[in-house]
């Protein structure tokens, strides 16, 4: 790959007087977040974090991305029709992790009652680096597939503005041009639109399933605001409103407020901290509702490490998505090695492979969020605690992947502009509908690329470490 921007790297004071005007220019554009010391107001924000300098990405592998996104919606879509494979799957986790064992549990209880939705709604962002081959060619590897609150559609539509404007006060017209343009948000609505017309009752809202401190409410307030172009009023609640105040009638349809809803759209309940009993308890009483959920129980389930891991086994792909070799032939090039630590002799194996070779290898636990998994000197305590315990099911081994790092400055309210050493994430955002056994809509809609310093193994832009940032096509 080339080597990037090189020589303009290498100007300090020319870097700081670029990053004060692509700060101006971010907080013009609405690349904004609510800060730390008040997540709760609106009063005072901040830029979100962002590199100065859209970061280079290979053509080929951004169309890999892309063309393969609707067969990674297909796949999610077939496991959360799954129910003997989900419980396959996931039997010996939710024997040692609670949070697992609390959704299945959610979802045995919904589908001993039937399932009340009809239409379903998948709003996903699959998540890959680019690994470094022998021969230094870079190749795609899936890190994870996002099935729930899959965030940063609506910041991802503002950045390119701002790389552009770092791009032109350069005079590189030229190169300001190839900046993609990029508009998630857009497509996200689009999705919740389509599942909001096919419930089919005109004055039904959405309810966007809230956190009480939200930073990240401009990112969500852009999927709003299509919504709310196309006349779709959206409701912002909390699991506690939901408990006080959700109900469900004789025919399972959920009244908030009195007022009937279509589409509930998670953007909390993926980390255990984010429920209490209560919030347990409105959970449920979504999930029996016939409103159509993004995402349902079963697809948030479908989202696991557990069943990431057992996607790669052979034959599991060619069992869910049966006479589609082509399909399965492009979802598997992009898998990374991923390997099971159920109790038995290819757990056994797979821990003495990575107590031998522990920089080759990532310990996950089944959580999203970022800022969970454990490397290196971490990652061989931790094995060493639980070769021996059941508690090991709760965990897969992932090949670490090794990007080719490459330079930028990292832009950060409070933080002195600095040229590091960085590596790139790729998520490319799918949406996907289904009505009864019909798949009505099926597409990608835009891209995120996430950039952080190599010193910092784990996590994304909410979690505090990588930056928002574009990809230059090369």
């Amino acid at each position: 790959m080339a080597t990037g921007w090189g020589s303009l790297l290498q100007d300090e004071q020319q870097l700081e007087e670029l990053a004060r005007q692509a700060v101006d220019r971010a907080l013009a554009e609405g690349v904004l977040l609510r800060t730390l010391q008040e997540p709760s107001s609106s009063d005072v924000v901040s830029y979100a974090p962002f590199t100065l300098f859209p970061s280079l990405v290979p053509s080929a592998l951004l169309e890999q991305a892309y063309a393969v996104q609707m067969d990674f919606n297909m796949l999610v879509d077939a496991v959360s029709q799954n129910a003997a494979f989900l419980e396959q799957t996931l039997s010996s986790t939710i024997k040692r992790d609670n949070f697992t064992a609390r959704l299945f549990n959610i979802y045995k209880q919904v589908l001993k009652e039937g399932i009340a939705q009809t239409v379903f709604l998948g709003l996903n962002r699959s998540d890959y680096m680019f690994q470094r081959n022998a021969d230094g060619s870079p190749v795609l590897k899936q890190i994870e597939i996002n099935t729930i609150s899959a965030s940063f559609g609506g910041l991802a539509s503002r950045t390119p503005a701002v790389h552009r404007h770092v791009l032109n006060v350069l005079s590189k017209t030229k190169e300001a041009a190839k900046i993609l343009s990029n508009n998630p948000s857009k497509g996200l609505a689009q999705g919740i639109t389509k599942a909001w017309e096919l419930y089919g009752s005109a004055n039904a809202l959405v309810l966007l399933i809230a956190q009480e401190k939200e930073r990240n409410i401009f990112d969500q307030r852009a999927i709003e605001n299509e919504l709310l172009a196309k006349n779709i009023h959206v409701i912002r609640r909390r699991f506690e409103d939901v408990f006080e105040k959700g109900s469900l009638d004789q025919d399972r349809r959920l009244f908030m407020d009195g007022q009937e809803v279509a589409v509930v759209y998670f953007r909390d309940g993926y980390m255990p901290s984010q429920y209490s009993v209560q919030n347990w308890e409105a959970r449920l009483l979504l999930e029996r509702s016939c409103a159509i959920k993004c995402p349902d129980i079963a697809t948030q389930l479908a989202g696991t490490k557990k069943v990431q891991q057992e996607l790669s086994r052979m034959g599991v792909l060619e069992m869910l998505l049966p006479g589609q070799p082509e399909t399965v032939a492009r979802l598997r090039a992009t898998f990374a090695g991923l390997y099971s630590l159920d109790m038995g002799e290819e757990g056994d194996q797979a821990i003495t492979e990575a107590l031998a070779a522990p920089s080759q290898f990532v310990l996950k636990p089944q959580r999203e969020g970022g800022g969970n998994n454990l490397y290196g000197e971490e990652m061989v305590q931790a094995l060493e605690h639980l070769k021996d315990s059941e508690e090991r099911a709760s965990y897969i081994l992932m090949e670490k992947i090794e990007p080719e790092p490459f330079g930028n400055c990292l832009l950060r309210p409070g933080s002195p502009v600095r040229v590091v050493q960085c590596i790139s994430e790729l998520g490319i955002f799918g949406v996907y509908v289904r009505q009864g056994k019909t798949l009505v809509m099926n597409k990608h809609v835009g891209h995120l690329l996430r950039t952080k310093a190599i010193e910092h193994a784990d996590g994304g832009v909410a979690a505090g470490v990588a930056v928002l940032d574009n990809p230059y096509p090369v």
